[in-house]
C-alpha cells in the first residue's frame, strides 16, 4: 500500500488531525459519494471570519482520511476567505500527490469545507455565493440516505 500513497498520506491516514465533533458549531458541511460509499463530515467553529476551530468525521478509506484531515489543517487558524480559495489541488500537492483512483477523495475535502462554511452564512442569514455552490454540489449527491450517525 505505501507505494502508491506518499508518506505525508500515511502520516494523515495513520494519526488524523482534528478528528472528531464541535458541538456547537457555527457550521457543518457533509458529503458523500455513492460510488466509493465515502462520507466526510466537517464542523467549523467560527469568530471574527476565522476558524479557530475545525473538526471532522469520515467514513471511507485512507486518502479520505487522509485527505479530510489535511483540509482541515489547512484552513484552521485562516479566514473564512482563504478556506473559501481551498482547492482540492492544493490539498492533493500538501500530501505530496494521491493515486489518480482517489483524486476524487480531495474533491471531497473541499467540497465538505465549502459546505460547511454555506451552513455558517445559512446560519448567520447572510447570502453568500458558496451558499449556491454548496446547493449545487449537494444537488450530485445522489446517496443522502447515508448519514454518520451522532454519537
Amino acid at each position: 500500500m505505501s507505494m502508491l500513497y506518499s508518506e505525508e498520506v500515511m502520516d494523515h491516514f495513520a494519526n488524523p488531525r482534528n478528528v472528531g465533533i464541535i458541538e456547537d458549531a457555527d457550521g457543518i458541511g457533509e458529503i458523500g459519494n455513492a460510488k466509493c460509499g465515502d462520507i466526510m463530515k466537517m464542523y467549523l467553529k467560527i469568530e471574527n471570519n476565522i476558524i479557530v476551530d475545525v473538526k471532522f468525521k469520515t467514513f471511507g478509506c485512507g486518502a479520505a482520511v487522509a485527505t479530510s484531515s489535511m483540509a482541515t489543517e489547512m484552513i484552521k487558524g485562516k479566514s473564512i476567505d482563504d478556506a473559501l480559495a481551498l482547492t482540492n489541488k492544493a490539498v492533493v500537492d500538501a500530501l505530496g500527490g494521491l493515486p489518480a483512483v482517489k483524486v476524487h477523495c480531495s474533491v471531497l475535502a473541499e467540497e465538505a469545507v465549502k459546505c460547511a462554511l454555506a451552513d455558517y452564512y445559512k446560519k448567520q442569514g447572510i447570502d453568500h455565493p458558496v451558499i449556491k455552490e454548496a446547493e449545487e454540489i449537494m444537488g450530485h449527491d445522489d446517496e443522502h440516505e447515508h448519514e454518520i450517525p451522532e454519537e
